[in-house]
């Protein structure tokens, strides 16, 4: 493993684990950075997917005391663990249809800099608009939350199939359209990985597993590592100031970067 080599897996595992869980696109960030630095990783989006691996187990770490506590109360009728857990599973239903039924033609002819660039805008102008002009709350815990919103969040997380949205910013843009407020939204968003994105990496490693190279682990480890620590660092921060600087100040860096990505593209 040479030390360029070393030092991209690095850099990606370190952007995948600030913006997974950040609403500004960690697909788009390493379809860009991969872009810009010409990082090859191991074929069929093994590496992006492993590190995506890595993320999804600090959230789970952060959030394993909750998770053990519904695991628990599940099974208790007319719980709010219950009622958490159904909401979840609402959530996750319509990724769970469509991305098995759009993966292919999604990869195929979505993931590229130039649709990137344009989501990022696209996004961050809906962010800051919703932000100013969103309901007023009326859920401030999970388990308050109707099946009926959970299933339309849901449908929210859809959009994120397009690279460059942002799974984190669609669920949360949604949820705070329907009345639920910041830092519900955020955990919610948070939360609602877990089943989301463990589930879409297995089947990812799936389709992907011709490609599957023991020498190239080396590279996977350092960004998985690296992605992990990342991401138990970040969830923390964004759980902490969610509710006081609200999601603006990520629209307007999504509409920034996004503007520099098109002009980058535009002149390279």
């Amino acid at each position: 493993m040479d030390l360029t080599a070393l030092v991209s897996a690095l850099l990606m595992g370190l952007v995948e684990g600030l913006t997974e869980f950040l609403p500004i696109s960690s697909t788009g960030h390493l379809i860009l950075l991969g872009e810009a630095i010409g990082f090859r990783g191991p074929p069929g989006k093994v590496f992006e997917i492993s590190i995506q691996l890595g993320a999804i187990l600090a959230v789970i770490w952060i959030f394993r005391a909750k998770l053990w506590r519904l695991a628990l109360g599940m099974w208790r009728p007319a719980t709010a663990e219950r009622r958490y857990v159904i909401n979840l599973l609402l959530a996750f239903l319509p990724a769970l249809v469509l991305g098995a039924t759009l993966y292919k033609t999604i990869t195929t002819l979505l993931f590229s800099p130039l649709v990137v660039a344009l989501a990022l805008v696209a996004g961050g102008v809906a962010i800051i608009l919703i932000e100013r002009f969103r309901p007023e709350a009326r859920v401030h815990e999970i388990s308050e939350i109707r099946p009926g919103t959970a299933l339309l969040v849901g449908c929210g997380q859809v959009l994120a199939m397009v690279p460059g949205t942002s799974r984190s910013a669609a669920t949360i843009i949604a949820a705070l359209l329907l009345g639920v407020d910041r830092r519900a939204a955020a955990e919610f968003s948070f939360v609602l990985a877990i089943p989301t994105m463990l589930a879409a990496t297995v089947f990812s490693l799936w389709k992907a597993r011709a490609d599957l190279d023991v020498s190239q682990t080396g590279l996977i480890a350092v960004g998985f590592i690296t992605a992990f620590a990342t991401a138990l660092l970040v969830v923390r921060w964004v759980l902490a100031i969610i509710s006081r600087m609200g999601f603006a100040p990520f629209g307007w860096y999504r509409i920034t970067l996004g503007t520099v990505a098109l002009a980058w593209l535009a002149l390279r």
